[in-house]
């Protein structure tokens, strides 16, 4: 999907912030799972260790899933956090 589509769809506050606020390396996990998801469906978001993911930067996807959650694109059912209070999994509902 171009920039100029994803734009539209997610809504330009939310692709600065999903964009702008991340490092080179880091991947968008959330939004991954968002444009590979139906309408109407529920997925947990986890990093993925082959990719490169690691817990301590699959912190930030929390501040993009609730960017894309501020845009009306998805709700967040539940963060699952361990004992050290790391985000570990976030569950989306996709509603657009």
């Amino acid at each position: 999907m171009s920039d100029d589509k994803l734009a539209a769809s997610v809504g330009l506050p939310a692709l600065e912030l999903l964009y702008n606020n991340k490092d080179e390396n880091m991947r968008d996990v959330v939004n991954e799972v968002y444009k590979k998801m139906k309408v109407g469906s529920i997925a947990w978001v986890r990093p993925v260790a082959a990719k490169g993911d690691t817990l301590e930067t699959f912190q930030n996807s929390y501040e993009h899933a609730k960017a894309l959650a501020d845009e009306g694109l998805i709700t967040i059912g539940d963060v699952k956090r361990q004992p050290d209070n790391l985000i570990e999994a976030i569950r989306i509902h996709r509603i657009a």
